[in-house]
């Protein structure tokens, strides 16, 4: 009995040290609330009302307007960037975000999307892991550092962007690096990208995100000149369309490794069980047999060890009775930095092999970026807040198989780490899909997390 109490008081001892104070809680899902309530989606909604609204936030708590700015390429799509003054010993840390979430439908969800609600000990709604957490955490930390007092021995700043989602001529890290520099620029960032990862509720590591794949989205297009559907032809739009996708749903990509997914799976194998172990380890020595056995095992690792594509939209057909003369299909590809944009055009054009399907580059190009370095100030400062918060969770560095706003800056000459302190079921990441949630006991142990490695990057 008396072993059971101490543990049940170690238990709570841990996860007391865990949490914010109550008043810093609060106001972290205040904001949280505030600003998933805000529909701010990529294609139909606006950024600006979230920003103006962090903004009368943090002039409320004291901040100079002269610290903040708002703006953007464009009226919708502000950007909010916050100064909060240090010693100026070093050059400022740059702490990012995005405001805009991917679009969501009321009849697809099993509660109002831009509604937070929290039942079941997670809080629901789009943007709640991507990328809205964050978002609200930079801001009620920044808040919660003002008020103590805190005197950094370099500028912190805040940076909550439109439009990461799809890039595009309102994304606003491209947009504040060719317009405002000054205002971003950084010794370092911190960003999304990063998470902690759980398996049946075990925290098993925190990742770092070094490096990213980058996207490239084509148009699978069959023109023809239809007809009377009472007199069907073999030359169908709509089959040689089906032919093509369905020969691309049966095809994989060539799997392999590079320096940053070597060295995730070296450190994974260090942690993970009997025959798993033997496979990363044997996966990062170059193995062709065991990264097949990871790739089947896993999405994640399988969209980690090969480039993907995959069709996500489709559109073909204008009448019932008529032979379709136009069908087309959005392919999107989740490219590994080393594979170059032909090479995958190239592939694509051989799976498809029909000489009339044509197949077409769209969209900005939004480009590879460089791996950021695995620098020992930033690993350090987050292992040593892991081993405090989180006793044996490891920090890992990864590839993150989307992409992120880090590549603007990365290619900018700033070098940029993905990470959370939020920790997500590895079999239940939701972030674009239907009832996207975040555990309510990862978004305030990330607000630990988050608060103490920016004070630990900015006084050590």
């Amino acid at each position: 009995m008396i072993r059971f109490a101490f543990a049940v008081l170690i238990s709570f001892t841990l996860s007391a040290a865990t949490l914010p104070p109550e008043k810093d809680r609060q106001l972290s899902h205040d904001i949280y609330k505030e600003i998933i309530e805000i529909k701010s989606g990529y294609t139909t909604g606006a950024t600006t009302p979230v920003v103006e609204a962090l903004a009368k936030r943090l002039q409320t708590a004291g901040f100079a307007s002269s610290d903040i700015f708002v703006g953007g390429a464009a009226s919708h799509k502000a950007n909010l960037v916050v100064r909060y003054h240090g010693t100026g010993e070093k050059k400022p840390i740059l702490l990012l975000a995005h405001t805009d979430v991917v679009e969501a439908k009321r009849e697809d969800w099993s509660t109002d999307p831009y509604q937070l609600v929290e039942k079941d000990g997670y809080f629901y709604g789009r943007g709640t892991s991507d990328d809205k957490a964050q978002a609200a955490v930079w801001v009620a930390n920044l808040i919660r550092y003002k008020q103590e007092g805190f005197k950094p021995d370099r500028d912190i700043i805040v940076a909550l962007t439109a439009d990461e989602e799809g890039g595009g001529p309102y994304n606003g890290v491209d947009w504040l690096i060719k317009n405002h520099r000054d205002l971003i620029d950084a010794d370092l960032c911190l960003n999304e990208g990063g998470w902690g990862d759980a398996l049946q509720g075990k925290k098993i590591s925190n990742n770092i995100q070094v490096s990213e794949k980058y996207v490239l989205n084509f148009r699978l297009e069959v023109r023809n000149k239809g007809g009377h559907s009472s007199m069907p032809v073999p030359d169908n739009a709509i089959y040689h369309l089906a032919g093509a996708l369905e020969r691309l749903s049966k095809y994989a990509f060539p799997l392999k490794t590079n320096d940053v997914t070597r060295t995730y799976f070296e450190e994974l194998s260090k942690i993970s069980p009997a025959p798993l172990a033997a496979d990363m380890k044997s996966a990062a020595s170059g193995s062709p047999e065991a990264m097949a056995k990871l790739a089947a095992a896993s999405t994640a690792f399988n969209a980690t060890l090969r480039t993907t594509c995959v069709a996500t939209q489709l559109e073909g057909g204008h009448a019932v009775n008529a032979l379709p003369q136009l069908a087309a299909a959005t392919v999107n590809c989740r490219v590994l930095p080393e594979d170059s944009p032909e090479s995958v055009e190239k592939t694509l054009a051989e799976v498809v092999n029909d000489e009339k399907v044509t197949i077409k580059h769209f969209g900005a190009e939004m480009g590879k970026g460089p791996a950021s370095p695995l620098r020992p100030d930033v690993f350090k400062a987050v292992a040593s807040i892991d081993d405090t918060l989180w006793p044996g969770v490891v920090t890992v560095p990864i590839m993150v198989m989307g992409a992120t706003d880090g590549r603007y800056l990365r290619q900018a000459g700033i070098p940029t780490y993905g990470v959370q302190g939020f920790f997500i079921e590895r079999d239940d990441f939701r972030a674009h899909g239907r009832d996207e949630r975040m555990l309510v006991e990862s978004f305030y142990e990330g607000q630990t997390f988050l608060y103490q490695l920016v004070k630990k990057l900015c006084q050590d």
